[in-house]
């Protein structure tokens, strides 16, 4: 028997083609959703200078981003951005509208419980933060981000005092002459 008959009336081989053809049509069904380059510039370019410390920039652009905004993923994402940007700039009251906006419409945003426990934190309102911080822990456990957040808090609220006590009493033991000299002669 011809080896290319026996694979032509193979059944798994039937089974391959059929899962490649399947494969191809939804991926070929896909293509017009292919995006090139983020879809609003102004939030991306804007998160990107945030990123960077240009955080006047950055606010700037992500304002105009949410003028343009497509949809509440785009609106989260900018009024999330907002709250950090302006909690940088050393505005927290203008911060926290933005961090209550994006938790009123998703109150699973962990990333703006974050933010607006370190806006709290700012605003000397340390029981508000702490319980963000333990709601962004219930929604992502582990977040090293969160973890930070908390250390922060905990030094503002129950700072660490030092109980290691230096003994300057001591000086630094006496070496001779005889000690310091380098033997040149080898």
């Amino acid at each position: 028997m011809d080896m290319r008959q026996k694979d032509r009336s193979d059944p798994g081989l039937h089974w391959l083609a059929a899962l490649f053809l399947a494969v191809s049509l939804q991926a070929h069904a896909e293509e017009p959703k292919t995006v090139l380059g983020p879809r609003n510039i102004y939030l991306h370019d804007g998160a990107n200078a945030l990123i960077a410390g240009d955080i006047e920039e950055g606010v700037r652009l992500t304002r105009r981003g949410l003028e343009l905004a497509h949809g509440a993923r785009e609106e989260k994402a900018g009024h999330a951005n907002l709250c950090a940007g302006y909690l940088l700039l050393d505005q927290p009251e203008e911060a926290l509208v933005h961090c209550n906006w994006v938790l009123e419409r998703d109150a699973s945003h962990w990333r703006a419980y974050n933010n607006r426990a370190l806006v709290y934190l700012r605003l000397g309102r340390y029981d508000e933060s702490e319980e963000d911080i333990r709601k962004g822990q219930a929604l992502r456990p582990g977040s090293k981000t969160l973890k930070i957040v908390k250390g922060m808090y905990l030094d503002e609220t129950k700072p660490v005092t030092p109980n290691v006590e230096v003994d300057e009493r001591r000086s630094a033991p006496q070496t001779s002459d005889d000690e310091l000299e380098t033997d040149l002669s080898n």
